[in-house]
């Protein structure tokens, strides 16, 4: 009895655990969104990933568990669009809740150090700043909309380096299968050789098969160029002429489909980019406006207004000019940017290649050890160098308020030494009769302000070029070492399709592959390609080395020194064909030469097309910026010195009037009092920092630009141009603004000296 009760149990335990699994197994099944990633698949992700992404991730898991926002269904769906392109680990409610709680904390935040702070501080006699308050208030509900729009910009970001690929997906698909026609095999070697993103979507492809999401890789490719349906045709197209070449029944007809599938996303990206090209006329004339052109002239009569309204101070300027205009060009920027079609462009080889990581530094040899400095150590060391110089007038009025005086003749002194110290006490303020290193004056609240001096002004100047000088060595040393391997890289890659093709020659008369690699590299001796093959000889008759190793080996191999994924596959391939015999290698290698001289045919006509528009932005960078830029500056350094000179004489001289004896006098000084309408202003040591760390923002952001358009996303060659253009563009404005400076400075002193027969 006890045992049949037992069996019993037994029994609805199994057949209870049995509905749970079969359960289970029915909604793994029916679940369409069901993500199975390989521990393979994961590190690769993880290695490739932007880290941008993964603090985005933790953010909006953070928002949503804090405070809860749901999309609405359409909005839901194209955020999960977007969430898939770029394999962000975000839900929509996730993102819907940050672009909320953001701009809420910021505004927290802003209100505690600019109010609630200085008010607990002075025991409520002061509040702070308002100011901020409102503006992080109003920057807040901007905020709202770009960041509920992120996973959209992301995906723009992502489509743009996948894209710029496409073109040499396709140059990777279409070269294997011509001489092995294997579709999963072809995916797998183009993942091999591309750089991310679009390897990383390759070896999804490759994944989802292997966990089973898809039945065969055609139904995962499919699956996957969905995704590019409103986007890249063209690229659809190619795959799918790539695919139809595994059915067809003869040889040539296969060959023919390849062939096609090449031409014709060389084509039609052609044509994509001319219209792409002519369309960029426009938002590239109202962003040099709206960017450039009218904030910078704008300056020119904001000395004005706050000479009226003293409520004006430098640090609403700073918000203006150096937080809300540089995002708002940096968002048009980005919409420009957005819109390129596909291209071909270039990853970072450092990235690709591990060997190449250590040209990143700085690297020197002591003692006959290797030394590795950081590029961040030396450009920081430039950047706190400058700015303390920059900040120094600051920093001398804080020690000795009265160091001004140290610089006077003996009869100014007396002048001076009170209106530098106690504006209370203040008998005369006329500091204009000789230079003042840091010249602060008293303004009608009776507050000690300052810097006016010129010398202030010009010591300003180190400032900006603390932030172009830093931040373009940082740039440069980072990529010059690099850059210099892609472009000896490049020399090869040009002459690579000619040196391919002697070689598949000399297959074809049948000599075997080691003595045609000494061949070739005989008949383009000096050349970079014939030293490319002459190291594979070396390596095959001095090292005893087999082909594959003369060019694959990590220690001693041939693309140890011409880091190409392009050369890297072209050699594969040479190497694979080359079991199946001389003449299959012969016309392997043939065929890659011939591809690679169509992507060089395009690449070159997608240069030309740009050319106009890329040397238009290339002077406003080099020249037209820091000139316009550095020319306001020193009008806007005359235009404050002399509206701060003036009331200071127009004050003394009604002061002088109204102490007269004479009754006309009195009538005289009220009218001169009736004058006095102009404050001190803002010091041109703060302009002059405030419009000079705009136009650093301003060739960052248009150096950045020019690099999208030219070469799509390609962060070596930005780092490069950044660490040009913005050492030599900010320089040349420090060059600018000091001469100009001076000169209407002594303009200035010869304007003011017209009127200094007032004060007699």
């Amino acid at each position: 009895m006890v045992s049949s009760i037992k069996s019993e149990d037994l029994r609805k335990f199994e057949e209870k655990y049995k509905e749970k699994i079969k359960k289970e197994f029915e909604d793994f099944k029916n679940s369409e969104n069901i993500q199975t990633e390989s521990r393979q698949y994961q590190e690769f992700k993880k290695q490739w990933m932007p880290r941008h992404y993964t603090i985005y991730e933790h953010l909006c898991a953070f928002s949503e568990k804090v405070f809860t926002l749901q999309p609405d269904k359409q909005e839901a769906l194209e955020l999960q669009e977007s969430i898939n392109v770029c394999h962000l680990n975000v839900t929509p409610a996730g993102v819907k809740s940050f672009s909320f709680v953001a701009p809420i904390i910021m505004v927290m935040v802003v209100a505690l150090f600019s109010f609630i702070i200085p008010f607990i501080a002075t025991n409520g006699a002061s509040g702070g700043e308002t100011f901020f308050i409102v503006y992080a208030l109003i920057l807040g509900l901007i905020m709202i909309i770009p960041l509920g729009k992120l996973p959209h910009f992301f995906a723009n970001s992502w489509r743009m380096k996948a894209s710029n690929q496409m073109v040499l997906c396709a140059f990777y698909l279409v070269t294997y299968m011509r001489h092995t026609s294997n579709l999963e095999n072809a995916i797998d070697f183009a993942a091999e050789h591309l750089p991310a993103p679009l390897s990383l979507d390759l070896k999804k492809i490759l994944w989802d098969v292997e966990t089973q999401r898809y039945s065969s890789v055609k139904e995962s490719l499919d699956a996957y160029l969905e995704t590019w349906k409103k986007w890249n045709m063209e690229f659809i197209e190619s795959v799918h002429l790539i695919e139809s070449s595994l059915y067809e029944t003869s040889e040539s007809r296969r060959l023919d489909s390849l062939d096609k599938a090449l031409n014709v996303i060389l084509d039609e990206t052609y044509e994509k980019m001319l219209h792409y090209a002519h369309s960029l006329q426009s938002p590239l004339t109202m962003l040099n406006m709206l960017g450039i052109v009218l904030p910078i002239l704008g300056l020119v009569i904001l000395p004005l207004v706050v000479s009226f309204i003293e409520e004006i101070k430098w640090y609403h300027l700073l918000a203006l000019y150096n937080l809300t205009l540089p995002i708002g060009v940096y968002y048009f920027e980005k919409m420009i940017l957005s819109t390129r079609p596909t291209g071909y462009g270039e990853g970072d080889i450092s990235e690709d290649n591990p060997e190449l990581k250590k040209y990143r530094f700085v690297l020197f040899n002591l003692g006959g050890h290797e030394i590795k400095l950081h590029p961040f150590f030396i450009a920081f060391s430039a950047f706190f160098i400058l700015f303390l110089i920059g900040i120094s007038p600051i920093l001398i009025h804080a020690a000795a308020p009265g160091f001004d005086v140290i610089l006077q003749a003996p009869e100014y002194q007396v002048h001076v030494i009170k209106a530098v110290t106690n504006c209370a006490t203040t008998q005369k303020t006329d500091t204009s009769s000789a230079f003042a290193l840091i010249g602060y004056k008293c303004n009608k609240a009776g507050q000690l302000v300052g810097p006016f001096g010129l010398g202030a002004a010009i010591l300003s100047l180190a400032i900006p070029l603390s932030f172009g000088v830093g931040f373009g060595l940082y740039y440069r040393l980072r990529s010059h070492n690099v850059m210099k391997i892609r472009e000896e890289t490049k020399k090869v890659e040009q002459e690579f399709a000619s040196a391919l093709f002697q070689l598949g020659n000399r297959l074809g008369d049948g000599l075997p592959l080691e003595i045609a690699f000494s061949k070739v590299a005989e008949s383009m001796e000096g050349t970079v390609s014939g030293k490319f093959f002459a190291l594979v000889s070396i390596n095959i008759t001095k090292l005893g080395m087999s082909v594959e190793a003369a060019i694959f080996d990590r220690h001693k191999g041939a693309l140890v020194y011409y880091p190409s994924p392009m050369i890297e596959s072209s050699m594969k391939v040479l190497v694979e064909s080359s079991r199946k015999g001389p003449l299959v290698a012969s016309q392997a290698v043939i065929n890659v030469s011939e591809y690679i001289k169509q992507i060089h045919r395009v690449d070159e006509r997608l240069k030309d097309l740009m050319a106009d528009t890329i040397s238009s932005l290339q002077s406003q960078i080099a020249f037209l910026t820091p000139a316009i830029a550095g020319i306001v500056i020193g009008i806007t350094s005359m235009i404050t010195t002399i509206l701060g000179s003036l009331t200071e004489k127009l004050t003394s001289l009604s002061q002088g009037v109204d102490a007269g004896s004479a009754a006309g006098g009195a009538g005289i000084g009220a009218s001169l009092g009736s004058l006095d309408m102009f404050g001190l202003g803002i010091p041109a040591f703060y302009f002059q920092i405030i419009v000079g760390i705009y136009v650093v923002q301003i060739i960052y952001i248009m150096t950045v630009l020019v690099n999208g358009v030219r070469n799509g996303e390609d962060p070596l060659n930005e780092r490069y141009l950044l660490g040009n253009n913005l050492i030599s563009s900010t320089v040349l404005y420090v060059v600018i603004a000091l001469i100009v400076m001076i000169i209407f400075n002594i303009v200035a002193g010869m304007v003011l000296g017209g009127t200094a027969g007032l004060t007699a």
